[in-house]
This record gives C-alpha cells, structure tokens and sequence, in this order.
C-alpha cells in the first residue's frame, strides 16, 4: 500500500488514535480492508529514532515472537516540515491490560507461564555492553540523561534535585532509606556482569494475548509492542518491569518460575534482582507523580518501599 508523505495527505484522514496509547504519536490507518500502525515521531528523540526502532524491530523479531513487521521507514525532515514516520502491520490478539483481568486462576497463570517464556528469550539475547541504542546499526552509546550516571545511588540524587520532582516529598528520613535502598540493590546489580535486549516498557498494555477457545489450551502471546525505550541493559530489567504492579498470585508466581526455572536460577533470586533492576524506573516514574496516573501509582508503590524497606512491598492488593 501507499502511505502519506505528510500529516495533510488524504490518506491520514482516516487515522485513528491507537487505543491504549498514551505518547499521542501512534495511529490505526486502515485502506483497502488492511490496518496498519503509524507512529508520527514528535522530534523529541531525533531525526534518525524512525530508523532506530525500525532496527531494533528487525532484531527483536529474531528473538521473540509477536515482533510487528516494519512496513516504511521515514527520517524527519525539518527544513521541509515533515516529521519521521515508521508504518508497521497490525498484529491479531487483545491487549493484555484488557485480558489479564478476566482471566480465572488457570488462565492467569498460563497467560504468565507464556510471558516468562517471552522474557526468558530477551534475557538470552546477549549484548556486549549496557547503554541506548544510538543509530539504525544499533550502536551502543550511554543512556540518555537522567540514566547516564554512575549506579542507581547517583540517580536517585538526580532525581530527587530534579525541577518539579515529588521525591522531596518522601521526607528526609525517607530520602535516606531510599538511598540505602539505592546502595543495596546495586550490590546486587553488580553481581550480574551480562547484558542483553532489553523491551523496558514491557507492561500488560504493551503485549497482545490471545485466549484460545479450546479448554486448558495455553494463553498465547501474539504481540510485543511500543520497543521506544528498548535498550542493552540487565536481564532481569523486563521482569522486574512486568511484576511491578502485576502482583496477582497465578500470574506473578507462573511468570517468575518459568523465569527462574528455565534460566536455571532460584525463582526467591530472580525476584530479588528483578525488584532490584526496576527500581531505577519506578523511581523516575515517581519522580513525576502528578502528571500521570502511572506515575502517581509509582509514587505510591515507591512509598511503599520506602516506607518497609523492602523493595517487594506494593500498595493494596492484586486487581
């Protein structure tokens, strides 16, 4: 198919906001009965971030399933005012922020036995080194700022000297334990030297499940979407993000002992490390409480855990 060299060509008429999407940037185009996604780049990441999430597309597809296929790529032309464009196809199954919750037990856990499969696989995806993907060769180069600093101790002292940051409001007694906490998880961090490909987004609303009509047939994931934020990080990253407020017992037990059952390690460590590798974004998200209903949910989580010292600690129960 044809797609439009301009947000006025007539073929954008018919685009619809994504559902679920949040960014503003990710459209539904549908011509001749074939639906595809439009991402319409802000500018906010550079001319070439078309290009870099195209390829890391492209790579990702050889390492999990559910990957969209890149349709076309645009770089950014400013002088002529047109912004980066990437057209992907339309990949089948439900969103699983929509599925998850009217799964029984059964269905939870076979929905999260099918997820740690999909994390397992990123985490043998092995880089060289940790830092962004920085061209369509996938460079790697150092984290975009606040993350390019030396440990999570450093970054929370960035974050919480951020303008407008809610960490303040933890107090100072909280302050110090968070940067306890801080210290302790990056022991552990330290402990695991590997890197690998890294989703960092990877929360049920970015993942496409499908719920077969056949009794006790498996969950199946068709989709991994919204690689933005994708990266060459620490393995345990992705789990860590997946079972951050994901705390329902049948899913998050199936997750974390496929996980740890099929990287040969004790599931009690895995969720350990994984707690420890998330907190870097769950304090940045909290760091922005207000503007967001993820973030205030962050702050609240993050509260939590400073509040019991115990960065496994959530705020009420499974949903």
């Amino acid at each position: 198919m044809d797609h439009p060299d301009s947000p006025g060509d007539p073929a954008f008429a018919s685009l619809r906001p994504l559902e679920g999407g949040w960014s503003g940037e990710t459209f539904v185009a549908e011509a001749g009965g074939e639906r595809t996604v439009v991402r319409i780049y802000s500018g906010r990441r550079g001319p070439d971030a078309p290009a870099v999430d195209a390829a890391v597309l492209a790579h990702a597809a050889g390492v999990v399933p559910g990957v969209p296929p890149v349709l076309e790529v645009r770089r950014a032309d400013p002088d002529q005012g047109l912004p980066g464009l990437l057209v992907t196809g339309f990949l089948p199954g439900e969103r699983g922020d929509l599925v998850l919750p009217r799964l029984d037990d059964a269905g939870a856990a076979s929905a999260g036995e099918a997820l740690g499969r999909v994390l397992v696989a990123l985490a043998g995806a092995v880089l060289p080194r940790g830092g962004a993907f920085v061209d369509a060769a996938l460079t790697i180069g150092p984290h975009p700022a606040p993350y390019d600093v030396d440990g999570l101790v450093e970054l929370v002292e960035v974050l919480v000297a951020a303008p407008g940051s809610w960490l303040p409001a933890l107090g100072a007694a909280g302050l110090d334990r968070l940067a306890g906490l801080a210290r302790d998880a990056q022991d552990l961090l330290d402990e695991v030297p590997q890197h690998c490909l890294v989703h960092s987004d990877l929360n049920p609303k970015n993942l496409l499940l499908r719920v077969p009509d056949e009794q006790d047939a498996p969950v199946e994931v068709t989709g991994v979407l919204d690689w933005e934020f994708a990266h060459a990080g620490n393995p345990f990253t992705d789990l860590g993000n997946l079972l951050r407020f994901e705390r329902r017992p049948a899913f998050h037990d199936a997750v974390v002992t496929t996980y740890a059952a099929l990287r040969g390690v004790e599931a009690d460590r895995a969720l350990e490390l994984a707690r420890a590798a998330d907190l870097a974004a769950l304090v940045e998200l909290a760091s922005r409480a207000g503007q967001n209903p993820v973030s205030d949910r962050a702050a609240a989580q993050l509260g939590a855990v400073v509040a019991s010292g115990d960065l496994d600690a959530q705020t009420g129960t499974w949903r």
